[in-house]
């Protein structure tokens, strides 16, 4: 009787209507999915009957298929896999495929399911029957899905293998993807050869865009670092058919080659791959590459072999350390054997000795027994009893004998056993040691000719550059074999008409080697051969021949140098036929036509030859039309030193002749220096510039100008520059005028010149708004300004620091006005030259003409030349004391030493002044040069009184005043106080009236002056003329030692 069903699981009321309509049309998939969605929110069990009933009626239907499967996982889902739930549902599945099995989407779903509950057999059946059932054309999807199943983990890896290889025969292109599957489960054979196999295969086309270079570096990785897991491939020939094929990366072919090797524990053999690369590679990032390589594999095998030293040294040290023990143990037991021993033998001798006292006891008893019993025994019996005795005893001697000897031939044994082991470690010891010196060496080494084998790199990529084969020979210093055989090559090697660089240096290098070496012979054969070399131009063999030509030079063969010059400059056969020697000819055929050659040439005619010949070598050179405005000039000059002008001037005019402009230039330049002197240059420099100005170039005026400050005479040189600066600002504008300026003040004018342009300079910087820069071109042009003399540049720099300056500036300016005028009150008149008179005799009317000169200067009046005046009875006359004289004819010249004024008074016999501090102090009127001495030169403190005089008396001298002086504060004041020596206010100076008996001393010098006047007479033709080098105190000197 069939079981009740629960009332919630049959239809409602509500699903009546439902139900008359499917009653009506049951195959009706739309009634069906209406009453589906209809009861949607019904319980799962109800919604799972309504699908069967729909599935019942309608097994073909996808939409119900799928909509019921869908609900049945997401009931299922959170489940625990080994829930009944599972189950029913796969045999869900698998009734759906009965029908569904062309729905691939229903496999996906099944095969997902399967694979969430870890069934490895029943989901890889399942995706072979799927592969079965659906069409070729949607297997696509199904493999996706079973290659992510195979590679999960807990698959086996047998069986991943098989499912790849199938996979393979549908999509053969897919193949990467099996050879990244091997690599990951390390079957390094199979991927070693699927990637042989694609390489070799030239239809392949990666699917992942990876070129074949690409895939040759993934084989080569793979072999090198699995090279004992890989057999049967020959590793060596593919790595070196990919380093033929793939030259971009080389360095890296040929470190995996020797990894391979490195791994297979072949070390030699990688050595010389190592080798071989660093010998071959074309580039020195693959040398590089090879050459790191090779020293990471030559230090790993030496720290691997200083490891395995200390190793060994350490079991060494730990088996020392048990034999030690086991000695120790042996003693031991070799002591207890033989106390054992000799308790044994204690105790037999004790037990024996009881014996025999038990024995001597009983034959004692026997014997008086037998003496009692038998008294009539034989004395032979008694003989061999103790024969027997003796027997005994000796058997006894020789088993200890026997046991001694044996354990000292043990102890010898194990004696020479340990020797031998000694001198075996000793040796191993030494072979060690001998490895590890070899192995530094070898890595030393390799070190030491990294610069060789980079330049032999170099070198192969281009065997032509000359610079690196100079390079090369440069690394072999010290070696004179190898630079020897470096050049060798280099010449051999190198072709002159694909050499980078100059080849010719290679071969005069070499022959300047062996000049160094003091092997001429060799040195001209190496030239000789040099001259015959197929050259790409002239100047190259040009440069062999004056090359050799200066080589004979320095040893001192001049004849044998002209020998050669004449030699290389014979014109060939071929140049006297009609077409001549044409460009294409070898360069030797047209070496008579070298400028380079024939200009030494003409050096060695004019240094070693004679006037003649040097003028046939100049025609010749004119003749061949190779001369240059160079050339032609050096010809008329040569002719100018030996007094041919005329045959000059010639030159000069062939020269015209024969250059056109630009390049005639230079000649009318030199030829006509040669007519106008310096003094008429003016005029032509600016004819010159003018004609540039209309015709030219603005800047090539401006190089006129500036030239024309050169050439012109001192006098010209001020105006020259300021029409250089009027033409400057009007081509180029105010601004560029600055260097112009910058460089007539520094060109050596004259201090008044130079005044007058820094003036002018600081003018057009206060227009163009730059203090600065004004203000420093006055601190640079106020010392070139006495504040006595030259009032007007301190007026103006006063001027400028009202207007634009502040308090700080200001003091700036009167601190240097300060220190400009002590500096021009320590400098003190020395005479000119030309107003010494040609007559010495009387030295008094040459100092009164001197005088005289002065007054008629109008040089202010000084009180030490008054006092000096009236101790001599001299005319009133008045000398200068100081200050700029620029503009006055026979200004004196000032000198800064006290000592040289005292040498200069001494000469006239005047007394020795001593002169006051630098500080200047101006009398009350404004008037410089007044009484009180202090002031212009300042003498010694003398006042007006008379020299009889010997009271003190004190002068009061007001502070000089300063019109424009700025109110400063207190400290200030004091600071000024400080700096000056004064205080604001009067100052009193004491000063002493001269005595008379010091006018005394003057008179007995001018008496001996006087006799001396007429020994001066004889010599004045030799005092003017080496006197015209000499200053006024000089030849005051010379006179006074005379």
């Amino acid at each position: 009787m069939p079981s009740k069903v629960p009332d919630h699981l049959l239809p409602s009321e509500e699903d009546l209507l439902y139900e008359e309509e499917i009653l009506r049309n049951p195959y009706t998939l739309k009634l069906w999915w209406r009453y589906i969605q209809a009861r949607r929110d019904s319980p799962p069990k109800k919604r799972y009957i309504l699908y069967e009933r729909a599935l019942k009626a309608l097994p073909g239907s996808y939409k119900l298929w799928r909509a019921y499967l869908k609900d049945r996982i997401e009931a299922v889902r959170g489940l625990c896999i080994t829930n009944q739930a599972y189950e029913s549902l796969n045999n869900t599945f698998e009734r759906s495929l009965v029908t569904m099995h062309k729905m691939p989407r229903i496999w996906l779903e099944y095969l997902q399911f399967l694979m969430k509950q870890k069934l490895i057999t029943r989901t890889r059946r399942t995706f072979d029957r799927a592969l079965c059932s659906l069409p070729v054309t949607q297997h696509d999807r199904i493999w996706e899905l079973y290659l992510k199943f195979v590679g999960s983990d807990g698959i086996p890896v047998e069986t991943a293998l098989r499912v790849y290889r199938r996979y393979l025969k549908l999509e053969p292109t897919h193949v990467e993807d099996f050879i990244d599957f091997l690599k990951s489960a390390a079957r390094w054979q199979e991927a070693a050869t699927r990637l042989a196999e694609i390489l070799n295969d030239e239809e392949f086309s990666s699917i992942r865009g990876k070129t074949k270079h690409q895939l040759w570096l993934e084989l080569c990785e793979l072999l090198t670092k699995h090279a004992k897991e890989v057999t049967g491939i020959k590793v060596d020939a593919i790595i070196r058919g990919g380093i033929r094929k793939f030259t971009s990366e080389v360095g890296r072919l040929w470190t995996s080659l020797a990894d391979f090797y490195i791994r297979r524990g072949l070390f030699e053999k990688a050595r010389d791959v190592y080798e071989e690369g660093m010998m071959t590679v074309v580039t020195v990032r693959d040398f590089t590459l090879v050459f790191d390589a090779y020293a990471q594999f030559e230090e790993s095998m030496l720290t691997a072999t200083m490891a395995m030293a200390s190793k060994e040294e350490e079991e060494e040290e730990r088996k020392r350390r048990r034999e030690k023990l086991l000695q120790m143990l042996r003693g031991l037991t070799r002591k207890e054997k033989k106390k054992r021993k000799e308790e044994g033998r204690n105790k037999k001798k004790e037990e024996e000795g009881k014996e025999e006292e038990e024995e001597e006891e009983g034959e004692g008893r026997e014997r008086t027994r037998r003496k009692k019993r038998q008294e009539t025994q034989s004395d032979e019996e008694e003989e061999e009893e103790e024969e027997e005795e003796e027997r005994e005893a000796a058997d006894v001697d020789r088993r200890r004998r026997g046991g001694d000897a044996e354990e000292e031939e043990e102890e010898e044994e194990e004696e020479d056993e340990d020797e031998e082991e000694e001198e075996e470690d000793d040796v191993d010891d030494d072979d060690d040691d001998d490895d590890f010196d070899l192995r530094i060496a070898r890595l030393e080494h390799l070190m030491d000719r990294r610069a060789e084998l980079v330049s032999s790199v170099l070198l192969r990529q281009n065997p032509h550059n000359v610079h690196e084969w100079h390079k090369r020979v440069k690394l072999f210093a010290g070696n004179a074999h190898k630079q020897v055989l470096t050049y060798t090559e280099a010449v051999r090697t190198v072709d002159p008409l694909k050499a980078v660089g100059k080849p010719h240096t290679l071969w005069v290098s070499f022959a300047k080697f062996y000049e160094g070496h003091k092997d001429l012979v060799n040195a001209r054969v190496i030239l000789e051969k040099a001259t015959q070399v197929p050259f790409k131009g002239v100047d190259d063999l040009a440069a062999v021949w004056c090359h050799w030509a200066e080589m004979e030079q320095r040893h001192g063969n001049y004849r044998g140098a002209l020998a050669l010059m004449k030699r290389a400059t014979v014109e060939p056969p071929e140049a006297m036929t009609r077409g001549g020697v044409g460009p294409d000819a070898p360069v030797q055929k047209r070496l008579y036509k070298s400028l380079k050659l024939w200009s030494m040439f003409v050096d060695l005619e004019e240094s070693l030859g004679t006037l003649e010949s040097a003028k046939a070598v100049y025609e010749r050179i004119i003749e061949l039309r190779i001369a240059t405005p160079q050339i032609i000039i050096n010809y008329a000059l040569m002719l100018e030193e030996h007094k041919y002008f005329e045959d000059a001037f010639r030159v000069y005019e062939r020269g015209v002749n024969i250059f056109k402009y630009p390049h005639v230039k230079d000649i009318w330049m030199t030829y006509l220096t040669k007519f106008v002197p310096a003094e008429d240059a003016k005029a032509l420099y600016l004819q010159y510039a003018k004609l540039e100005e209309d015709y030219g170039l603005a800047r090539h005026a401006m190089m006129v100008y500036d030239r024309a400050t050169k050439a012109v005479c001192d006098e010209d040189k001020m105006s020259v520059y300021e029409i250089y600066i009027a033409r400057a600002a009007e081509f180029f504008g105010v601004t560029q005028t600055r260097e112009t300026y910058e460089a007539a003040i520094e060109s050596g004018l004259p201090d008044k010149d130079v005044k007058a342009m820094c003036l002018k300079y600081a003018a057009l910087e206060r227009k163009l708004g730059e203090i600065d820069r004004a203000r420093a071109i006055y601190v640079h042009a106020s010392q070139m300004a006495d504040p006595r003399m030259d009032t007007a540049f301190w007026n103006e720099w006063n001027e400028f620091e009202i207007q634009h300056g502040n308090e700080d500036t200001f003091r700036e300016m009167l601190r240097i006005k300060r220190s400009v005028s002590a500096s021009y009150s320590q400098m003190h008149f020395m005479l000119p030259e030309y107003l010494m008179a040609k007559d010495k005799g009387n030295v008094k009317d040459t100092v009164d003409a001197a005088v005289e000169k002065l007054r008629q200067a109008s040089a202010p009046e000084d009180d030490m030349a008054a006092l000096e005046r009236a101790a001599t009875g001299q005319p009133d006359t008045a000398y200068p004391v100081g200050g700029s004289t620029s503009g006055m004819a026979g200004a004196p010249r000032f000198v800064s030493s006290t000592a040289a004024a005292n040498d200069f008074a001494s000469a006239f016999g005047f007394r020795r002044m001593e002169f006051s501090s630098a500080s200047t102090m101006e009398p009350e009127d404004g008037e410089r040069g007044g009484g009180g001495g202090a002031g212009g030169v300042g003498g010694s403190g003398m006042g007006n009184g008379s020299g009889s005089r010997a009271e003190e008396v004190k002068i009061k001298v007001p502070s000089s005043v300063n019109p424009e002086e700025i109110e400063l504060g207190d400290d200030d004041e004091e600071m000024e106080e400080d700096e000056d020596g004064r205080a604001g206010g009067d100052i009193e100076v004491t000063q002493k009236a001269v005595p008379s008996a010091v006018f005394g001393e003057f008179a007995e010098k001018a008496k001996h002056l006087q006799e001396t006047a007429s020994a001066s007479n004889q010599n004045d033709t030799r005092t003017e003329e080496e006197g015209k080098s000499l200053g006024a105190l000089e030849r005051f000197k010379r006179q006074r030692r005379q």
